[in-house]
């Protein structure tokens, strides 16, 4: 007796698939949605090496004078402020209430820490009107060598103060003020 031979049946065709891609298939379009908008506007940048600049160099080749490029022009250095003028801005932010008397105590010396403490307690030279004290004028004069009699005119809107000072120079080559004394309208001349 012959065994019967199971039936093969044929395998389906397989068909190839062509690649995927990252794009959504095409959909016919009948004109821009308005929920979507172009957010890009610029090209991508490419991923390789950037090339090289290509932008002339800055500076002229020796020997060139050419009128349209002038050559720069240097800046004189600056002498740095008098002491005079760095004191009294100081004094102006103690006494104006915008910094703390601490922040100045290691320039004054002696009894003038005390008397600049007092007066920083009134607030000579605070604001007035809304206007901001301002410097508006300073001067000195030197009673000795190291030694500065100063004086400025200190305006907050129409108000005027008279702020007046002593600069010693001591013996670390480092200038304190010595004495303290505001006079103008209201401040009874501490």
């Amino acid at each position: 007796m012959v065994s019967p031979t199971p039936a093969v049946t044929p395998a389906p065709a397989v068909t190839p698939t062509p690649p995927t891609s990252s794009r959504r298939p095409a959909t016919p379009r009948t004109g821009p949605s308005p929920a979507l908008r172009k957010i890009m506007t610029r090209p991508r940048r490419p991923t390789g090496p950037r090339p090289a600049a290509t932008r002339p160099p800055a500076s002229r080749p020796p020997g060139r004078t050419d009128p349209r490029r002038p050559s720069p022009r240097r800046i004189p250095a600056q002498p740095p402020p008098h002491p005079a003028e760095l004191f009294t801005e100081l004094l102006l932010l103690v006494l104006s209430g915008q910094r703390p008397v601490h922040a100045v105590a290691r320039h004054i010396a002696h009894t003038a820490y005390d008397d600049l403490v007092r007066l920083a307690e009134l607030l000579p030279l605070r604001s007035v009107g809304g206007h901001r004290p301002a410097v508006q004028r300073v001067g000195h004069y030197e009673v000795r060598p190291g030694v500065f009699e100063v004086f400025a005119r200190v305006g907050a809107g129409p108000a005027l103060r008279a702020l007046a000072f002593r600069l010693h120079l001591g013996d670390d080559e480092r200038w304190r003020c010595t004495a303290v004394e505001v006079a103008g309208p209201g401040t009874q001349g501490h």
